[in-house]
């Protein structure tokens, strides 16, 4: 097979792609037979998979080198060609909306595509391109500012990435030093992130104006797809978040305290070291954690093992943390080569291991549907997808040893512990952003206070007496990129996770069935609306309160009767 690096590269040229789309539509609005309309909806899907995947490659080979200025350019020419070609998107989508071969279609190819169309619609209109397009290079501006970070650090320099081992070390000097550290980088840069976000709310608010809704939120729902839930369901999430799980969380702090001899509620950098110890850390290096990997997947069926040695055969990873690269993890599809790619920054910790099971588990689920069409129904929408990923976290403790040598039990306490604290977070996350944007007329200060306020109620056991820059004062926010990158994805994790701690709890009582159940759902990629894509696999609903209830309660016991005998 190709391998990454042998993937050519080639800028298509702009007006041609628009005329071959032009050229499509008009001949799907003449099909004179469902057969010769079936053929162009084909058609179009390969066009539009090739497209995506030259302009994905450019992002790709940009983010693992943000000062390569060739892709960097190459970047900046998508960011424009992107909303220009939506206008022609718009038109395909309102032509197979009034096709009179729209219910055929939706036989062979399913109806999912239509119901997220009419959302699309909502969301997209000529006059927001300029708009788009100052929005992808803000974006990037934001992505690249915090690529291009170098922290000085008791004799070295590092990246916010690599910043990340010294935030976890056990020493409490040296932790303290870290969170410091970094967050002088991110107040030597205030005014660059509160300025880059400040014209990123003024222009999502601008283009639902434009588009006659109530505000952005309206709008970010309609662009994240939210095709089976709205805001009165995520409230009702939220309202679960407070009521089962932040008591949780907040027990776990307190043990996690008592074990370190720490005073409750927490710094930000003591919170980051759950055993006094030191957190667990992976065997070896960035390749023994990538063999281990190997034989976990091998072990876990004859698919996931042909899966992981195409990845590696492919080199379809970019894991290790370098000057100049993106920071972060993701996923990603290169749709004309039937292949995923992941991306990644591993930093000797725990998280490396996480990051990698994670972003395999969107991988797979992406190869395991590679062949269906249209390309729009291999994924489903982003909380669906987030199931893949972090459920493929837990199957993983069959190998904790492995991974983790001696700091196996520290692992499995400390992920499951994590998963549930995040969830508070993360909530949080989303529930800032409909602030924000029900509310774009806040200025940077009170959207810091904001923050601030929101940490009290999610994230109880967190100190904030400034002793931390940055972090203290209410400005953390501005570090998670996906809020200034993309905007209301983020409670997908929040739904996933709750899904995902399902399939933990069925993995305590039968490894094979929870398999079963985690294969019934991935087998039906974007086939369907998220809900409906879990009650066929037997799961339940993030949305039923009791789902909440009862996974905190399982996970709860767990920790509370987990063996740590030895461990301080």
């Amino acid at each position: 097979m190709i391998k990454f690096s042998e993937i050519l590269y080639e800028r298509p040229v702009l007006d041609d792609v628009k005329r071959q789309m032009e050229e499509t539509i008009k001949s799907f609005t003449d099909a004179e037979s469902y057969q010769e309309a079936a053929g162009f909806f084909v058609a179009m899907d390969r066009l539009k998979r090739h497209v995506e995947s030259v302009g994905t490659l450019a992002t790709i080979r940009h983010s693992i080198d943000t000062r390569d200025d060739f892709y960097d350019g190459e970047v900046k020419f998508w960011n424009n060609a992107g909303p220009e070609l939506m206008a022609y998107q718009e038109r395909w989508n309102k032509a197979l909306l009034s096709s009179p071969y729209k219910e055929s279609l939706e036989e062979e190819f399913g109806d999912i595509v239509f119901k997220n169309i009419k959302l699309k619609l909502k969301s997209f209109d000529p006059v927001i391109i300029p708009l788009l397009q100052e929005e992808n290079d803000l974006t990037m501006e934001y992505e690249k500012l915090l690529a291009s970070a170098q922290i000085p650090f008791r004799g070295g320099i590092y990246t916010i990435a690599q910043m990340g081992l010294f935030k976890k070390r056990q020493e409490d000097d040296v932790r303290l030093e870290a969170w410091k550290a970094e967050g002088n980088w991110y107040k030597e840069n205030q005014d660059k992130l509160d300025g880059i976000y400040d014209r990123l709310v003024a222009i999502r608010h601008e283009m639902s104006q434009k588009l006659n809704l109530k505000d952005y939120v309206e709008m970010g729902y309609y662009r994240m797809t939210r095709n089976c839930y709205d805001r009165k369901d995520i409230d009702r999430f939220r309202e679960g978040v407070r009521k089962y799980l932040v008591p949780v969380a907040e027990e776990i702090r307190r043990k996690q305290a008592e074990r370190l001899g720490m005073d409750y509620p927490m710094s930000f950098a003591d919170c980051a070291l759950m055993f006094r110890s030191g957190n667990a850390r992976p065997v070896g290096d960035a390749e023994d954690i990538l063999d281990t990997a190997g034989r976990f997947f091998d072990r876990l069926s004859a698919q996931t093992s042909q899966f992981f040695h195409m990845m590696m055969d492919g080199q379809l990873m970019d894991v290790l943390s370098r000057e100049g690269k993106e920071g972060g993890g993701y996923c990603t599809s290169i749709y004309d080569y039937d292949v995923p790619f992941i991306f990644a920054n591993f930093n000797g910790t725990q998280d490396d291991v996480e990051t990698l099971t994670h972003e395999a588990g969107h991988a797979f689920a992406d190869w395991v549907n590679r062949d269906r069409v249209p390309m729009e129904t291999i994924w489903p929408s982003m909380e669906g997808c987030e199931v893949h990923s972090m459920s493929m976290e837990f199957f993983s403790w069959k190998c904790a040893e492995e991974f983790f040598g001696e700091d196996a039990r520290k692992f499995l306490y400390s992920h499951l512990a994590e998963s549930l604290l995040f969830i508070p977070y993360g909530t949080m996350v989303d529930h800032f952003q409909h602030i924000v944007y029900e509310h774009p007329e806040l200025t940077p200060a009170e959207r810091h206070g904001e923050w601030r306020r929101l940490l009290g109620i999610y994230m109880p056991w967190l100190r904030l007496d400034g002793e931390i820059p940055f972090y203290a004062e209410g400005m953390g926010w501005q570090r998670q990129h996906h809020i200034y990158s993309y905007p209301f994805y983020y409670i997908d994790y929040c739904l996933a996770q709750t899904v995902a701690l399902e399939i933990w709890a069925l993995i305590q009582d039968d490894y094979e069935d929870a398999w079963a159940h985690y294969m019934a759902y991935t087998r039906q990629g974007g086939s369907d609306v998220f809900t409906t894509l879990l009650d066929r696999a037997g799961m339940d609903s993030p949305f039923e309160e009791t789902t909440l209830e009862k996974v905190c309660a399982k996970a709860g016991q767990w920790l509370d009767e987990f063996d740590l005998t030895g461990i301080d």
